[in-house]
């Protein structure tokens, strides 16, 4: 029985390291899509809420 929790954590933690590198790359996605690609001035502006908020309300409409 011990074998199969073994299992079933190793994958939970293969899961959650994906999930880690996932999340990595698309924070390194939004940086360089808004300050290389496009004309945003601070690569890490995109990460900040404010930046944020301001997207959704411009497609919202608010």
């Amino acid at each position: 029985m011990t074998s199969g929790w073994k299992y079933v954590l190793k994958q939970v933690g293969l899961l959650l390291v994906i999930a880690l590198l996932a999340c990595i790359f698309l924070a390194i996605g939004l940086m360089l899509g808004y300050s290389v690609f496009g004309d945003g001035q601070h690569a890490s502006s995109i990460l900040s809420m404010d930046k944020w908020t301001e997207l959704m309300n411009k497609f919202t409409g608010k």
